[in-house]
């Protein structure tokens, strides 16, 4: 068992930690196969990913001409997936997903992408997130991705309902994609789902 002395999933220092000691579970190393095949069948979309971590997925959406930018905000996060993005380094940057806005002369967000950012952070903070999630994208804009579903109190992740998701999320949006996951990692197998889920008019 690894020790660690932050226990405060909602701290960047909690995160910096994990990343520091090499303590990261939740990443698979690699672009999970929906959102390779989502890229592969859509045409480019502005696009935020929240909580990127080591952004594997920024540089496939980079490669397939996606006006695309990660954010974290825990500072080695932030290292570890500039280090990884390469030449689209610059689209790894530091910043808080609840204060962060993009540039004034940038078009609108199409899509925020959904993988481990729910479930990392207390479930207290779920309705703040949701908020978050539709003031930033547009009437018609996706939230897609991957939601994990168990009803364990510990955490992170922290596992949600599908009624509770339902209720966090129906007032914003439609979900209009809900499919099962092929190739989880071990921490979600057999309790997370790939879904779109549409921002109401």
């Amino acid at each position: 068992m690894v020790d660690f002395t932050e226990r405060d999933p909602a701290s960047p220092a909690f995160w910096d930690e994990r990343f520091a000691r090499q303590f990261t579970p939740w990443d698979r190393g690699a672009v999970p196969q929906a959102l390779q095949q989502l890229v592969a069948g859509s045409a480019p979309r502005v696009s935020l990913i929240p909580g990127c971590g080591a952004a594997y997925e920024l540089v496939c959406l980079a490669e397939a001409g996606w006006d695309v930018t990660a954010i974290d905000f825990s500072p080695s996060a932030v290292a570890t997936g500039k280090a990884v993005a390469g030449v689209h380094a610059a689209r790894v940057v530091q910043a808080d997903f609840f204060a962060w806005q993009p540039a004034p002369a940038s078009a609108p967000l199409e899509l925020i992408y959904e993988r481990a950012f729910l479930c990392a952070l207390p479930p207290a903070m779920r309705a703040q997130v949701a908020a978050r999630w539709a003031t930033l994208l547009p009437p018609g804009g996706w939230l897609a991705g991957y939601f994990f579903f168990d009803d364990q109190p510990k955490g992170p992740p922290f596992g949600i309902s599908r009624s509770a998701l339902d209720a966090l999320l129906q007032a914003d949006f439609e979900c209009i994609v809900d499919a099962p996951v092929s190739d989880s990692i071990a921490v979600f197998a057999g309790k997370e789902r790939w879904m779109i889920w549409q921002r109401r008019a």
